[in-house]
Protein backbone atom coordinates (compact mmCIF):
# COMPACT_ATOMS: atom_id res chain seq x y z
CA UNK A 1 0.00 0.00 0.00
CA UNK A 2 1.55 3.57 -1.15
CA UNK A 3 2.24 6.21 1.69
CA UNK A 4 0.42 9.32 1.09
CA UNK A 5 2.66 12.08 0.50
CA UNK A 6 2.41 14.63 3.18
CA UNK A 7 3.62 17.57 1.38
CA UNK A 8 0.43 17.17 -0.64
CA UNK A 9 -1.96 18.99 0.90
CA UNK A 10 0.21 22.00 1.90
CA UNK A 11 1.00 21.92 -2.40
CA UNK A 12 -2.74 22.05 -2.40
CA UNK A 13 -3.14 24.84 0.17
CA UNK A 14 -0.53 26.81 -1.83
CA UNK A 15 -3.15 27.01 -4.54
CA UNK A 16 -5.04 30.10 -4.25
CA UNK A 17 -8.08 28.39 -6.56
CA UNK A 18 -8.44 25.40 -3.48
CA UNK A 19 -8.18 28.01 -1.16
CA UNK A 20 -11.16 30.32 -2.63
CA UNK A 21 -13.07 26.57 -3.09
CA UNK A 22 -11.88 26.05 1.07
CA UNK A 23 -13.09 30.05 2.17
CA UNK A 24 -16.29 29.96 -0.28
CA UNK A 25 -17.17 26.36 1.41
CA UNK A 26 -16.70 27.77 4.89
CA UNK A 27 -18.60 30.36 4.06
CA UNK A 28 -21.19 28.71 2.42
CA UNK A 29 -21.75 26.66 5.41
CA UNK A 30 -22.15 29.24 7.69
CA UNK A 31 -24.88 30.08 5.01
CA UNK A 32 -26.27 26.73 5.12
CA UNK A 33 -26.48 25.96 8.63
CA UNK A 34 -27.52 29.42 9.48
CA UNK A 35 -30.78 29.17 6.82
CA UNK A 36 -31.78 25.92 8.22
CA UNK A 37 -31.28 27.02 12.08
CA UNK A 38 -33.35 30.26 11.10
CA UNK A 39 -35.86 28.58 8.09
CA UNK A 40 -36.96 25.53 10.73
CA UNK A 41 -36.55 26.66 14.32
CA UNK A 42 -36.96 30.12 14.50
CA UNK A 43 -38.90 31.80 11.86
CA UNK A 44 -42.17 30.34 12.89
CA UNK A 45 -44.39 32.36 10.49
CA UNK A 46 -45.12 32.37 6.58
CA UNK A 47 -44.26 35.60 6.49
CA UNK A 48 -43.42 38.70 8.36
CA UNK A 49 -43.88 42.05 7.46
CA UNK A 50 -40.55 44.27 7.10
CA UNK A 51 -41.49 48.06 6.59
CA UNK A 52 -44.88 47.53 5.09
CA UNK A 53 -43.69 44.43 2.94
CA UNK A 54 -44.59 41.14 3.10
CA UNK A 55 -41.85 39.29 3.16
CA UNK A 56 -41.76 35.23 2.50
CA UNK A 57 -40.01 33.12 5.53
CA UNK A 58 -37.82 31.13 2.61
CA UNK A 59 -36.60 34.85 1.83
CA UNK A 60 -35.93 36.30 5.36
CA UNK A 61 -34.20 32.98 6.84
CA UNK A 62 -32.08 33.36 2.99
CA UNK A 63 -31.08 37.19 3.46
CA UNK A 64 -29.88 36.71 7.22
CA UNK A 65 -28.11 33.73 6.47
CA UNK A 66 -26.48 35.26 3.19
CA UNK A 67 -25.15 38.07 5.02
CA UNK A 68 -23.47 36.26 7.83
CA UNK A 69 -22.17 33.50 4.77
CA UNK A 70 -20.90 36.66 3.13
CA UNK A 71 -19.03 38.16 6.13
CA UNK A 72 -17.48 35.16 7.08
CA UNK A 73 -16.58 34.50 3.86
CA UNK A 74 -14.57 37.70 3.41
CA UNK A 75 -12.63 37.10 5.71
CA UNK A 76 -10.61 33.94 5.64
CA UNK A 77 -11.06 35.26 1.47
CA UNK A 78 -9.11 38.31 2.19
CA UNK A 79 -6.90 36.87 5.02
CA UNK A 80 -5.70 33.43 3.33
CA UNK A 81 -6.94 33.92 -0.48
CA UNK A 82 -5.85 37.27 -1.87
CA UNK A 83 -3.76 38.22 0.99
CA UNK A 84 -1.57 39.92 -1.51
CA UNK A 85 -4.16 42.70 -2.40
CA UNK A 86 -3.15 46.07 -1.88
CA UNK A 87 -6.63 47.47 -1.87
CA UNK A 88 -7.31 48.53 1.60
CA UNK A 89 -9.49 46.23 3.52
CA UNK A 90 -12.35 49.01 3.29
CA UNK A 91 -12.21 49.09 -0.15
CA UNK A 92 -12.45 45.12 -0.62
CA UNK A 93 -15.15 44.80 2.30
CA UNK A 94 -16.73 47.41 0.16
CA UNK A 95 -16.52 45.80 -3.51
CA UNK A 96 -16.91 42.17 -1.67
CA UNK A 97 -20.36 43.41 -0.43
CA UNK A 98 -20.93 45.06 -3.98
CA UNK A 99 -20.60 41.50 -5.51
CA UNK A 100 -22.46 39.49 -3.35
CA UNK A 101 -25.49 42.11 -2.85
CA UNK A 102 -25.72 41.16 -6.79
CA UNK A 103 -25.02 37.24 -6.27
CA UNK A 104 -27.44 37.45 -3.34
CA UNK A 105 -30.49 38.67 -5.86
CA UNK A 106 -29.18 35.87 -8.47
CA UNK A 107 -29.34 33.54 -5.73
CA UNK A 108 -32.73 34.71 -4.52
CA UNK A 109 -33.81 34.50 -8.47
CA UNK A 110 -32.52 31.03 -8.76
CA UNK A 111 -33.82 29.89 -5.51
CA UNK A 112 -37.35 31.78 -5.85
CA UNK A 113 -37.30 29.71 -9.44
CA UNK A 114 -36.55 26.37 -7.77
CA UNK A 115 -39.56 26.32 -5.01
CA UNK A 116 -42.24 28.18 -6.62
CA UNK A 117 -42.29 26.74 -9.96
CA UNK A 118 -40.26 23.32 -9.62
CA UNK A 119 -41.51 22.96 -6.29
CA UNK A 120 -38.05 21.95 -4.65
CA UNK A 121 -38.05 22.06 -1.30
CA UNK A 122 -36.03 25.03 0.65
CA UNK A 123 -32.85 22.84 1.94
CA UNK A 124 -32.57 21.32 -1.33
CA UNK A 125 -33.28 24.62 -3.71
CA UNK A 126 -30.61 26.97 -1.35
CA UNK A 127 -27.53 24.66 -2.41
CA UNK A 128 -28.36 24.21 -5.96
CA UNK A 129 -28.93 27.91 -5.65
CA UNK A 130 -25.64 29.15 -4.62
CA UNK A 131 -23.55 26.34 -6.16
CA UNK A 132 -25.13 27.56 -9.58
CA UNK A 133 -23.28 30.55 -9.57
CA UNK A 134 -19.82 29.76 -7.20
CA UNK A 135 -17.20 29.75 -10.33
CA UNK A 136 -18.03 33.33 -11.44
CA UNK A 137 -17.31 34.19 -8.36
CA UNK A 138 -13.59 33.76 -7.88
CA UNK A 139 -13.28 35.30 -10.83
CA UNK A 140 -15.14 38.23 -10.49
CA UNK A 141 -13.86 38.08 -6.54
CA UNK A 142 -10.30 37.89 -7.81
CA UNK A 143 -10.22 41.10 -10.64
CA UNK A 144 -12.56 43.02 -9.05
CA UNK A 145 -12.59 43.15 -4.96
CA UNK A 146 -9.08 42.19 -4.58
CA UNK A 147 -8.04 43.87 -7.69
CA UNK A 148 -5.65 41.11 -8.87
CA UNK A 149 -4.62 39.31 -12.15
CA UNK A 150 -5.57 36.18 -13.40
CA UNK A 151 -2.09 35.04 -14.10
CA UNK A 152 -1.27 33.66 -10.59
CA UNK A 153 -3.86 31.26 -9.05
CA UNK A 154 -0.70 29.47 -7.05
CA UNK A 155 -0.28 32.57 -4.62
Amino acid sequence: MAKANPTTGHKLLDNQVVRFVLSAGVGFAVDMAAFDILFYAILKQKSFSILGIDVSKYVLAFTIAFAMGVIVNFLITRFLVFSSSTLSPGKQFFRFVGVAILGYFANLGILAILINHFKIAPAVARPGAALSLFFASFFIHKLFSFNLSLRHHAS
